[in-house]
């Protein structure tokens, strides 16, 4: 294996005809140091804008992110042509700037255009914002006149193992800080920059290789990885000071995430399409509720929480296995209408037990509000904490105890996607015939990926209820189920991070965008679209599906290839 610090590599191959014009190198500088530059100035004239863009020579926080991919530009522009060309030995320069320099454009742009809005009129954008952008474009032109390298396999690139724990810490540190930044951020107009930005150096550091190098660094460090995860997970309520509301948003992810990796096992390892599995998630919650302490919960047994949590979950799983018994012999398109009115049926029963249609279980449309906060081996869960002088309300308590139930339901995906029948599962979701012949149970395999994804989902729901304080059937509607499988679609189906990832987004921006919530399935929509066309293998993508699609690429290139020697001939 080549050591970073002991081999130089040769500089990485051109791709393609394309040579460096003179001027891009300097061009790339000159618009590095004009973006820091005025950075430094004022953007606005109208102080009250954008956390104040109006001082000269003391950055705002939308000033510092643009010195932040300016230094960025520049460290790739010295690898390039510089001290630091054994570094570029490495990387892919080129595509790194166009990123970098695309993406600050668009950043600067809107900036311009948020002053705009917000102060009536280009008028009082300030000198510096128009500095700043024009430097911007010159590192994209930069970008563009310089010629593609050819990326080298930095799997071969081996750093002392101390210093790749110390990028992995890093990293995970700098996470934390944008996670704890980005939800500070209460403008609209700031949280939209900010979001611009993560996805310009995201972008920039996949496209330069320097990632591709992070997740080898990963595979080689796993458990340190694992741990670090954690780490910045469990530290993030301590960056919130006290914020019921940043918090209450991180606990509907976990609840969000928690019940999408379960319903991961469904789609993205059997490859069965669920359309109904927002109900699994509503028989733990109601399970809970009619359990609790509630003055309006019907069921006088009051069993401890961790006993409730174990019912709920096997009422689900029970759910699983009577919907999957009689309908997992369809497959395709009629499976998923099947699970579609499941889930229908689910609700629609919740409405109907109230003791006038049937029995009262659940109280029909008013549900059972009034459910009282946990309180496990003396911890009350409703109250606030102060560990280390730091406030934590309720919220946060029960982010602690999602974030253990959100660790376990990852360790038995793994364990399980690593396990026979995991391999199982992927054969059925390959060619179900196929996995048949081969002695696979392939009806066996589907209702247990069933059942244990409602088992999953049930868990949740049980320590939802609680969360929310009430359950009713408006909570668990289809859109919902929707919104379940699209944070599969989007993150990465069969993976871990891509559904963590999946539901993030989902769950946040529409937090965070509220004044865009006319539009929001306009723009679910659009943003799926774009996911099919361009990455229809997810944003964190699985490698037994990787693989596929690129051998499903190279079937169609070399029948189209065919097909034109034939007509050649």
């Amino acid at each position: 294996m080549t050591d970073v610090q002991t081999a130089t590599p040769a500089a990485p191959e051109v791709v393609g005809p394309q040579k460096a014009k003179p001027i891009a190198w300097p061009l790339g500088l000159a618009g590095a140091v004009l973006v820091i530059a005025g950075a430094f100035l004022s953007w606005s004239y109208d102080g009250s804008i954008l956390n104040d863009l109006s001082i000269n020579f003391y950055p705002g926080g939308l000033q510092i992110l643009a010195i932040i991919v300016a230094v960025l530009a520049l460290v790739l522009l010295l690898a390039e042509k510089g001290p630091l060309a054994r570094l570029g030995a490495w990387l892919d320069v080129t595509a790194g700037l166009r990123s970098l320099g695309t993406g600050l454009s668009l950043f600067m742009i809107l900036v311009l255009a948020a002053i705009s809005v917000e102060s009536d009129g280009l008028i009082n954008v300030n000198p510096g914002g128009y500095v700043a952008l024009v430097g911007a474009l010159l590192i994209a032109v930069s970008g563009w006149l310089l010629p593609l390298r050819q990326l080298r396999d930095l799997s071969k690139a081996k750093a002392p193992a101390w210093a790749e724990i110390l990028a992995i810490a890093l990293l995970m540190a700098a996470l934390l800080f944008v996670a704890a930044y980005a939800l500070g951020l209460d403008d609209a107009w700031l949280f939209i920059l900010c979001l611009v930005f993560i996805a310009t150096i995201t972008f920039g550091l996949f496209r330069t290789g320097a990632m591709s190098w992070v997740g080898h660094v990963g595979q080689r460090h796993k458990k340190v990885l694992t741990l670090a995860s954690f780490a910045v997970a469990f530290l993030f309520p301590f960056t919130q000071n006290g914020s019921d509301a940043n918090m209450s948003i991180a606990t509907s992810v976990l609840v969000f995430a928690a019940t999408a990796m379960g319903l991961n096992i469904v789609v993205g390892l059997a490859g069965l399409l669920d359309l109904g599995y927002i109900a699994f998630l509503g028989s733990g919650a109601y399970v809970a509720a009619t359990l609790s302490q509630s003055a309006f919960a019907t069921i006088g047994w009051k069993p401890p929480f961790l006993v409730v949590v174990l019912v709920g979950a096997c009422v689900a799983a029970l759910l699983g296995l009577v919907i999957g018994s009689p309908t997992l012999r369809v497959s395709g398109d009629y499976l998923a209408i099947v699970t579609l009115g499941f889930g229908e049926i689910f609700r629609f029963a919740m409405f109907n037990l109230d003791g006038n249609n049937g029995p009262n279980l659940t109280n029909g449309p008013n549900g059972v509000p009034g459910i009282p906060d946990l309180e496990l081996f003396g911890f009350d869960f409703g109250a606030t904490h102060a560990p280390l002088g730091i406030e934590l309300g309720r919220f946060s308590n029960y982010y602690f105890l999602l974030l253990v139930l959100t660790g376990g339901v990852i360790l038995v995906f793994s364990r399980l996607n690593n396990s026979r029948i995991g391999r199982g599962w992927v054969a059925i979701r390959e060619d179900e015939k196929a996995a048949e012949a081969m002695g696979v149970n392939v009806f066996g395999l589907k209702l247990l990926a069933f059942a244990v994804g409602a088992f999953l989902a049930g868990l949740a729901g049980t320590i939802k209820a609680h969360q929310d304080g009430a359950v009713s059937p408006d909570q668990y509607i289809f859109l919902e189920s929707a919104f379940l499988l699209a944070a599969i679609v989007l993150g990465g189906m069969g993976t871990i991070a891509g559904v963590l990832l999946g539901a993030t987004i989902l769950k946040l921006l529409p937090e965070k965008l509220r004044f865009f919530s006319e539009y929001r399935l306009l723009l679910f929509g659009i943003t799926l679209v774009l996911m099919m066309r361009f990455r229809p293998e997810g944003l964190v993508a699985s490698k037994r599906r990787q693989l596929e699609f690129h051998e499903e690429d190279e079937q169609l290139a070399e029948s189209v290839e065919n097909q034109l020697v034939e007509e050649a001939k």
